[in-house]
This record gives C-alpha cells, structure tokens and sequence, in this order.
C-alpha cells in the first residue's frame, strides 16, 4: 500500500511539517531581500496564517510556492505603505555617541559604500550573496531556496564578491 500523501495542508501534522521546513528558508529570503525594518518574522507568520486559511485548496506540493508568493506580496505592500509614512514622519538621529569622531566618520564611510555597493548589484545576486556569506548556506540550499541551479548560485555569489570588491576599498 503506497504512502497516501494528503491532498490539502489543513492536517496538522502536514502544516506543521511545512511549517518547520519553510519557516527558516522563508524568512531568511524576505529578510535579505528586503530588510530587517520591513519586519520579515511577521510577514512570514502572515504567510503561514493565509496558507491555514487556503488549506483545502493548496496541496503541499504548491504550499512552497505559496508561501513565499504571498510572503512577497506582503512585503512589496509594506514597502508602498512605508512610502506614505515617510512622507509624513522626520526621523530624528541620535545626536550622541561613545565612539571617536574618527571612528564614527569611517564607518559610516564604509556603510555607505557597502549599502551603496549592495545596491548596485542586481536583486539576485545580492540575495544570493548574503544568503551564503551572512547567513552560511551553501550553493545547494541557497540553489533550492532560489529555484536555480547550483551553477547559477555560484556564479551570483562570485560576481556579487567581485562587484563588492571593486566597489567597497578594505572589503574582504
């Protein structure tokens, strides 16, 4: 008798094992694509939350694809909300700090250079980039998150690295 796979994700056990499968992959994805102030944790809660509520009509071969679709979505819209906040709130810097004058001026020489430097490169290879380096995944695991060959991982991560080297002077 074959392993009868359940059509739908409203199972306990098959939502929670896709749960635990995606959650990690799908908020580190959100949150090296688009920031840590958009607050990826909770969009990828949300996410979770509309897979619950479309469970009869997801299977669990589709839930990836959803999760990170409506994951997506959810993060493009909180970016065209920020928008308007931001045109109605002035945020005020901290006008006090521990470091040297010196210290202060180079690092945020080198942020803007890195930020600046991080911009330039295309969406892709960015993601791919801090998935490896900042986060420790290898090609393979960043290849599935992506939905690419390993190949074309390796290949962002490197012309991320160059890109970043060209652009950001003491970057290693």
């Amino acid at each position: 008798m074959p392993n009868m796979l359940p059509e739908n994700v409203c199972e306990e056990k098959m939502f929670s094992v896709i749960y635990k499968k995606y959650y990690k992959d799908l908020y580190h994805y959100l949150y090296y694509t688009f920031g840590e102030s958009l607050e990826p944790s909770d969009k990828a809660q949300d996410a979770f939350v509309k897979l619950l509520n479309n469970c009869k009509k997801i299977t669990p071969d589709k839930a990836k694809g959803f999760l990170y679709k409506v994951a997506k979505n959810a993060m493009l819209n909180e970016i065209k909300h920020q928008k308007v906040v931001l045109k109605y709130k002035i945020i005020k810097p901290r006008l006090y700090t521990n470091e040297s004058p010196e210290f202060v001026l180079e690092e945020k020489q080198f942020l803007e250079k890195y930020q600046t430097a991080l911009s330039k490169l295309t969406e892709d290879q960015r993601v791919a980039f801090l998935l490896n380096k900042a986060e420790g995944k290898k090609h393979k695991e960043i290849a599935e998150i992506l939905g690419v060959t390993q190949k074309a991982v390796e290949n962002r991560i490197y012309t991320a690295y160059r890109k970043l080297k060209e652009e950001v002077e003491g970057f290693k």
